[in-house]
């Protein structure tokens, strides 16, 4: 992976991890410019040993910054209402109470 994708990469996973955060996107949206603002300060850095250097810097940022509970859409496997309508066990169709 080249330098220019692994910053791409990692700046969408900024926006990601920004979003866990606050899922307001009118609250979000100024975190997003301030992040791309980070970003674009560093864009002209040619360096390989300074850019590796930034983005691994970035990656612990990230890891030190992760949501404990990130936010995950409703309907998005481990959302809310994913296990909505979970199917009945079979023995619990053909259970019968002891006083029956």
């Amino acid at each position: 992976m080249s330098s220019r994708q692994a910053a791409l990469s990692l700046y969408r996973r900024c926006l990601k991890l920004a979003l866990d955060w606050s899922v307001h996107r009118h609250l979000w949206r100024g975190q997003a410019l301030y992040i791309r603002s980070l970003f674009e300060a560093k864009r002209n850095v040619t360096d390989p040993r300074l850019q590796r250097a930034l983005l691994k810097e970035t990656e612990n940022l990230l890891e030190k910054w992760k949501h404990p509970d990130p936010y995950c859409h409703p309907t998005a496997p481990g959302g809310a209402q994913f296990p909505h309508n979970l199917a009945v066990h079979p023995h619990v169709m053909h259970w019968s109470p002891w006083w029956a």
